[in-house]
């Protein structure tokens, strides 16, 4: 059996030093302000907890088991699993792959553009696409796409209550916009090319990796 790495080693420590730490504020009384200090402690605690789990996921994936098992274990499909912790090599280059996302206002912009493709804005929305998207997203593209939305799940009621999903795949910075319906939830996906230019708009199921 593999002994975890020196840095696993820590991280896991420090987990259950702050563990220890917020047990021992919840268990005491608290003024209204010291909520705030929850909060933060635990926010803290999950970003140590999301590194543990990165490098478990790494040693799994070394020890020879499968992105199948691995997305099986967490509940969701292995395609989600090699986005969220896989390591992709360009093949243009052989070099690692580059997942930072830099588009600091991806999010906002990709509601921004969802609002205005709903609300049939489409003068709002077309300078944000690439010359290939604004051709082809059409109004009757959009009003196809729509009718498609409404045969499944009904009229539209709102955005989702959890925050809109970033993160890099390939030389596209990806949002996915939580969607509700009357008979059930929707996604719009945004994607961004390396210009910041909308490179594609679609409408999908919540389980869609």
């Amino acid at each position: 059996m593999t002994e975890p790495s020196p840095s696993l080693t820590a991280l896991t420590a420090l987990l259950a030093d702050r563990a220890t730490a917020l047990a021992g504020a919840l268990g005491s009384p608290l003024a209204p302000p010291a909520y705030l200090d929850l909060v933060d402690q635990a926010r803290d605690m999950d970003g140590v907890a999301e590194q543990v789990l990165k490098l478990c996921v790494q040693q799994a994936r070394d020890a020879g088991h499968t992105w199948q098992e691995i997305g099986d274990l967490l509940g969701v499909t292995r395609q989600a699993a090699f986005q969220r912790f896989g390591k992709p090599i360009d093949p243009r280059t052989g070099e690692p792959m580059d997942k930072t996302v830099r588009m600091a206002d991806a999010a906002e912009r990709a509601v921004a553009i969802v609002t205005a493709v709903l609300e049939d804005r489409m003068d709002d929305a077309r300078p944000s696409f690439n010359d290939e998207v604004r051709a082809a997203f059409t109004d009757k593209v959009r009003g196809d796409a729509l009718a498609s939305v409404a045969g499944l799940v009904g009229a539209f009621e709102g955005f989702g209550e959890e925050e809109p999903f970033v993160r890099r795949i390939g030389d596209h910075t990806v949002v996915d916009v939580p969607l509700r319906y009357e008979a059930g939830d929707m996604k719009a996906r945004v994607a961004f090319g390396a210009d910041e230019k909308v490179a594609g708009v679609f409408l999908l199921p919540p389980e869609t990796p």
